[in-house]
């Protein structure tokens, strides 16, 4: 996220949401940016690199614009709702911000993000001693190929979303250990995969709420709490 980007963001929200008649997006819209604005606001106060508070502010940011109502998605993982907003939004990407993200910026570190073990389930699974059916430790090594044989096809094939679903699931996993507390703060055990999830999530989540702006009749369901009481 560059130092503007906040900026034009908001600016954009308050210039046009009288307009959009659309309190669902407006409520999105206004969360995921008071995220991403903090965001840019600590690297700001110091000047320093903090890529796991970024990546933690910026997947808060990334939550506040795709998640509905738990009830209304009764059996169906965190991971199966961002990745349908996302086929969502490239259903209506009529600017081709999304491709334009993936294939001019981010090509590279998404290939990076996709060669990492330490993103791949199977990796801690098998670490975790977790056994197949015949009792026996599930290996990480082949099933981690061929995953990165279907995503190299997708790359080569330039589908966005798949490749898009592909890397943030990846990066699902190194959410999931740094908010429950499977990783140390600054670890440099983890430096170059929050460096990628961090720059990734950083220009992902603005594209995003451009898109959701590009289009406010487009059908965006209540947030996850509403707003209520004082």
């Amino acid at each position: 996220m560059t130092e503007s980007t906040y900026q034009a963001l908001k600016d954009r929200h308050r210039a046009e949401r009288e307009a959009w008649n659309n309190e669902n997006l407006s409520l999105r819209i206004h969360r995921s940016l008071s995220w991403l604005g903090r965001a840019e606001q600590l690297q700001q106060e110091d000047g320093s690199d903090d890529p796991d508070t970024r990546f933690i502010l910026t997947w808060i940011a990334f939550n506040a614009a795709y998640a509905s109502d738990i009830k209304s998605h009764a059996g169906e993982s965190e991971r199966e709702q961002f990745i349908d907003f996302i086929k969502d939004l490239h259903s209506i990407d009529t600017k081709r911000r999304l491709h334009d993200l993936i294939w001019t910026s981010f090509s590279g570190v998404i290939r990076t993000l996709l060669d990492n073990r330490y993103l791949f389930e199977g990796f801690w699974r098998h670490h975790r001693g977790d056994r197949d059916g015949y009792g026996v430790i599930r290996d990480w090594q082949e099933p981690f190929e061929r995953a990165n044989i279907a995503a190299r096809r997708a790359l080569e094939q330039q589908d966005t979303v798949e490749v898009l679903s592909i890397a943030l699931s990846r990066v699902y996993m190194l959410r999931n250990q740094i908010v429950h507390g499977g990783a140390t703060w600054n670890s440099a055990k983890n430096r170059q995969q929050v460096r990628d999830g961090a720059a990734l999530m950083g220009r992902l989540v603005p594209a995003m709420l451009q898109i959701m702006m590009d289009r406010p009749a487009h059908y965006w369901p209540a947030a996850s709490f509403p707003v209520v009481g004082d």
